[in-house]
């Protein structure tokens, strides 16, 4: 019906791309975003590196894959049209021993079945001609990989929203969710509003906004911390595109890698440690309900028990900048401790399971006349007009 009220919960990049693609294919419906915050973008959106992945580390046939390389194009076109930053500087995604080619190789496959373009394979005398200051032995190049501003882009879309006849209505922490006949009342406090249909983009708290409208338990939101220290500006001359680690295919996280940002500084990171609070973007910040929740979860206890040598590693470089660089200077020799200075945190909302399995690919789930995007890490951001699009022929599938 094109007289309908969806209510979005969430103003991160997700949410508002999905607001925007319903302005845009349902004229009339009138669409109703609603954030906690006092501004868009302000958690996992705004704390993001910047890149625009090109489809290279997911599994062919995942929905990570396939949103990606068709979220690129449209983020490009989208970016192009409204004069935002796209920068396609490339990316090297480099081996540096002997014991990685086979999972470098592995990568090349997986990326050539996703259709990334122009990706090829490059040896140690190429990487130094593309990135001058880098070490390996062998790499793959991807020339198209770019850097966007994706806080600049949310709000472009909050701006199309509001032209469209919608709103993002901003101080709207969501309280609880109700079936009512024929729709759903969301409060905050004692502020409500009845929408027809209810999509949750939570992020950070997905789970527990998700609980609210009577959703599944699982999967739980685990939140990690990923810190970054930042080259020194007579430095940033070191890295001209992205330079990245091959990644460990036992975790969903990319590993230290070498960032240029649209503003010209270049980041170092992340790592990635398990915080104590789901917006704890500094290292104090303590969350006694989330640490509770922490604790009280059996998935928890089973991730631990799988990867405590990890996360004993990851805590090391969060207090030690000597051993958070120890990692990165293999990928750009000669680049120290005294050549970084510490730089921003984001905190990523990983989904996890109770047999303490990370969860890989995007996980969007439908009940009734609510759709709940549960797990929407990286690529999120590159992908976010596809989701988009792909959330509303679910919630659509009438049309």
């Amino acid at each position: 019906m094109a007289d309908e009220t969806i209510g979005i919960v969430g103003a991160g990049i997700v949410g508002l791309a999905t607001a925007r693609e319903i302005s845009l294919r349902r004229p009339g419906t009138r669409v109703v975003v609603l954030e906690k915050e006092h501004a868009v973008a302000v958690h996992q959106t705004g704390h993001n590196s910047g890149v625009v992945h090109a489809g290279i580390y997911y599994a062919p046939g995942s929905l990570k894959a396939d949103l990606c390389v068709r979220g690129v194009s449209m983020l490009r076109e989208y970016c192009t049209e409204r004069g935002l930053p796209y920068e396609e500087i490339g990316k090297l995604v480099v081996a540096v021993r002997e014991d990685e080619l086979d999972r470098m190789e592995n990568l090349y496959r997986r990326a050539r079945n996703n259709h990334v373009p122009d990706l090829r394979k490059v040896s140690r005398e190429e990487i130094r001609e593309i990135e001058p200051h880098a070490g390996g032995i062998a790499a793959l190049h991807s020339p198209r990989t770019a850097i966007t501003d994706y806080k600049a882009i949310a709000r472009e879309f909050a701006g199309d929203i509001g032209t469209s006849g919608g709103e993002v209505r901003l101080g709207f922490p969501v309280t609880s969710i109700t079936n009512v006949p024929g729709g759903i009342e969301v409060a905050s406090g004692q502020d409500r509003i009845r929408v027809d249909r209810l999509i949750l983009c939570a992020g950070l708290h997905a789970d527990a906004v998700a609980r609210l409208a009577q959703d599944k338990q699982e999967p739980r939101i685990i939140p990690f911390r990923g810190e970054y220290m930042l080259l020194r500006p007579e430095k940033t001359d070191l890295v001209r595109g992205l330079i990245y680690p091959v990644p460990d295919p036992r975790y969903p996280f990319l590993g230290v890698h070498f960032t240029p940002r649209v503003d010209g500084s270049v980041e170092v990171g992340p790592n990635a440690v398990l915080a104590l609070a789901r917006e704890g973007y500094r290292r104090g910040r303590i969350s006694p309900r989330d640490l509770l929740g922490l604790a009280g979860y059996l998935g928890t206890w089973k991730m631990a028990a799988q990867h405590w040598r990890t996360g004993i590693k990851e805590y090391r470089g969060s207090f030690s900048t000597a051993a958070f660089m120890k990692d990165a200077g293999r990928y750009v020799p000669g680049v120290g401790v005294s050549d970084v200075v510490r730089g921003g945190a984001g905190v990523r909302a990983q989904a996890l399971d109770r047999d303490g399995t990370l969860l890989d690919d995007f996980r969007i789930h439908q009940a009734g006349r609510v759709t709940a995007v549960r797990n929407a890490p990286s690529p999120a951001a590159t992908a976010s007009m596809a989701i988009a699009g792909h959330i509303v022929d679910a919630v659509f599938d009438d049309a």
